[in-house]
């Protein structure tokens, strides 16, 4: 079943205003370069009317409207700058009208973009009686695992109804709340609605695709403590091969691959899904490997430098797990946690911080994180990275920005504005679309078949893999063993938050800096003292490429603590970078600036201007 967005009824207050509001038209259409770009009529002799924007049409990739160049002067009047008090002659209404009419102007631009189909995989209906393709965690189960009905259908009420009583109502399990269900439910001022963002249906649960991931995140659990200084193409680490030979025997893994393979160098390297334009059927999803992140080394730069802060600094050295933290691999613990409840256990943590070498490491770091994206912008500014060329002040002779346009402050906002306008967008899809089980409850699933002979629809390439054969000699269980004590949070897997998140973060950084920049003095870890780091040599590691490696890394370490499936990152990636896309459009339309847009590189590497 998917939420229908329009069940909302507005109050009369809403349906008052509404009436008050004449309602644009529907856009018409132009078309450059084989992408459609829409313009509403109405916009047309709006902007005609207020003399602030030109309504010329976009072309060369370039997103959003385009601001006239003639901006300044028409609210100061230049001809009698000062009254005889030695004020400006300022117009003070003038420059209110201009902010009422940049906000209208930004809210018909969003208003106009349409609203894409929302498929799903169908798998809540097609499992309607027990629904074991659905995320159920934090309600009752029984002794076996399956969510009680009446429980479920309590969220799916709340859900459907979107009255906040009713999510007062949802039937729990245990101590455990569900993470923020009516968060995606507040509108945004800024940057595009959650329902006009598309993303591919997530693979099904009997499909290769889920069987392919599946085997992907058993490998990850059973080499978290192998260093990635082991991950090139030259090792004979036995775990890594072994993983190497597992995955390319799968019919439908859809990460990273050279010339066709899985390798030592492609294994656990981050994706970027999405839907090819103009069609949100699922049939034809784009697969990407975003420029930069099979440049070696694993880890990006901005994971390995001290992050100055001012006066301070901050050490990139983290507080990481030590070996044999792994939970749920007992049935009644899984259980305990798909219940909401507490197992009482924690991590034992090492002693000593340092870099992140290990696949637990990265896994433990995506687990807590860190100023990750505000150290970024930080680390550019202390590395002396240029700001992006298409910043007006960049050639300024008698300017330069500041927190208020322009400059890292600037940024720096944008930065945290976006994190949370992202999750928004991130948790609709969760808990208003899809649903889907977590990696757990899959696992869940599996051991169920194999111990206690149910049949549930698991696909025959993971029971056959290496991968679930090597997780009961390490571990004695089918279970996927979870790096989290408490596993997953309560909201769905699809699309993974933490990842949407490092997407809008990262699209903002690249719209900000040169991301042709090649980092000076880049740096790996010791593989003989993870305290310390030695120097890197190889090509050349750009901005842009690492800030590429940055939103992956955090998207694959979900995946490393075995909480998230990779189409979660990967399209949870696609969807962040829309997010920011939409802000900085809308953050255009205000400035005074002579300034022909923010030009940057997508995770598929095409060149966009906003």
């Amino acid at each position: 079943m998917q939420i229908d967005p329009n069940s909302y009824q507005n109050s009369d207050r809403d349906a008052q205003t509404q009436s008050e509001i004449k309602q644009p038209k529907q856009p018409s259409v132009a078309s450059s370069g084989g992408r459609r770009f829409f313009f509403s009529r109405s916009r047309r002799s709006f902007l005609g009317r207020i003399g602030l924007f030109t309504a010329a049409t976009t072309v060369g990739g370039v997103l959003g409207s385009t601001v006239s160049s003639k901006k300044g002067g028409n609210i100061a009047q230049a001809t009698n700058p000062s009254g005889p008090d030695g004020k400006l002659n300022f117009n003070y209404q003038k420059f209110v009208n201009k902010a009422y009419q940049v906000r209208v102007e930004a809210a018909t631009l969003e208003k106009n973009i349409p609203i894409p189909p929302h498929p799903t995989n169908g798998d809540e209906r097609r499992y309607y009686a027990n629904k074991i393709g659905s995320d159920s965690r934090g309600l009752p189960h029984d002794a076996r695992g399956e969510v009680k009905l009446e429980a479920y259908n309590s969220l799916t009420k709340a859900l459907t109804t979107q009255n906040p009583d009713d999510f007062e109502k949802i039937i729990l399990g245990g101590a455990r709340k569900l993470v923020n269900p009516q968060g995606p439910l507040a509108i945004s001022l800024e940057g595009i609605n959650a329902a006009q963002i598309a993303v591919p249906p997530p693979p099904a649960l009997l499909s290769a695709q889920r069987a392919a991931e599946a085997v992907e995140l058993y490998w990850q659990a059973l080499l978290r403590d192998v260093p990635y200084s082991e991950f090139q193409n030259n090792t004979n680490n036995p775990k890594v091969l072994a993983a190497v030979a597992d995955l390319n025997k799968l019919s439908a893994f859809r990460g990273p691959k050279q010339n066709g393979l899985v390798t030592p160098q492609t294994l656990f390297r981050g994706s970027v899904n999405y839907i090819k334009p103009n069609d949100s059927s699922g049939e034809n999803v784009k697969y990407v490997i975003p420029p930069g992140v099979l440049d070696s080394p694993y880890i990006s730069q901005f994971l390995l430098r001290t992050i100055v802060w001012g006066t301070q600094s901050v050490s990139p050295l983290i507080r990481t797990a030590l070996p044999g933290n792994d939970f749920l691999i007992d049935f009644n613990e899984w259980l305990t946690i798909q219940n909401g409840g507490s197992s009482g256990k924690s991590i034992n943590y090492d002693p000593i911080n340092r870099y992140i070498v290990t696949v637990r490491d990265l896994g433990e770091y995506a687990h807590i994180g860190g100023p990750t994206y505000l150290g970024a912008s930080l680390i550019l500014g202390s590395i002396a990275a240029p700001l992006n060329p298409g910043n007006p002040y960049v050639n300024s002779l008698t300017q330069a920005g500041s927190n208020a346009t322009f400059a890292v402050g600037q940024l720096q906002a944008l930065l945290n504005l976006g994190s949370s306008r992202v999750i928004r967008a991130s948790y609709w899809q969760k808990y208003y679309v899809h649903r889907i089980l977590r990696p757990e409850a899959y696992g869940g699933l599996v051991y169920n078949n194999i111990v206690n002979n149910t049949q549930y629809p698991i696909h025959p390439e993971v029971l056959n893999s290496e991968a679930l054969a090597s997780t009961f000699k390490t571990f004695g269980t089918y279970l996927l063993p979870q790096a989290y004590p408490e596993a997953a949070p309560l909201h769905s897997s699809y699309t993974g938050g933490a990842a949407a998140t490092a997407a809008v973060n990262v699209t903002l950084l690249k719209a900000f800096f040169d991301e042709n920049y090649v980092i000076p003095n880049p740096v790996i870890p010791d593989p003989n003292d993870p305290t310390k780091v030695i120097s890197y040599s190889g090509p050349p590691l750009t901005v842009g490429g690492e800030l590429n490696k940055l939103a992956t890394n955090y998207a694959i370490g979900r995946g490393n603590g075995g909480i998230h499936w990779r189409s979660d990152g990967s399209a949870a990636l696609a969807l962040g970078e829309q997010v920011a896309i939409s802000l900085l459009r809308d953050e255009r339309l205000g400035y005074n600036e002579r300034f022909s847009g923010f030009t940057f590189t997508k995770f598929d590497g095409t060149k966009v201007t906003v």
